[in-house]
């Protein structure tokens, strides 16, 4: 895929820098802007970064439903990049991801306010890479 040699969107940077904070809302409306102003399939990229936003967001409000329903939208948009795309571990991502909603269905709806933070990951990326 060419869209991942290019330069990562500087709104999808501070977006990501939301994210790796744990405000995932404020993350959501940088990467949505990043993904309004790129032209190409990257956008796809920037969306599904966006929906594991959302999915921890529902995660540490205790919504059970929307966490595994916005799971799933993340997912179809991140499983097609490879392990690396403009600096950023798509492939680590995508395996954080499941790992924390395997921990929401293992304790369920009832018991999702038990869910671990720390289970929350970062978005790992180089910084370098965007910096040409």
């Amino acid at each position: 895929m060419t869209d991942c040699d290019e330069r990562l969107h500087y709104r999808a940077r501070e977006g990501l820098i939301l994210f790796n904070k744990g405000k995932y809302f404020e993350a959501h409306e940088e990467l949505e802007a990043a993904w309004k102003e790129e032209k190409g399939k990257i956008r796809e990229l920037y969306q599904g970064i966006l929906q594991a936003g959302v999915t921890y967001l529902h995660i540490t409000r205790g919504n059970y439903a929307g966490a595994i329903k916005v799971y799933g939208r993340s997912m179809r948009w991140l499983r097609q990049w490879p392990e690396t795309c403009r600096g950023v571990e798509v492939g680590k991502l995508r395996n954080d991801l499941d790992a924390a909603i395997e921990e929401v269905k293992r304790l369920g709806k009832e018991r999702i306010h038990e869910f671990s933070r720390d289970l929350l990951k970062p978005v790992i990326w180089k910084e370098g890479q965007d910096e040409r």
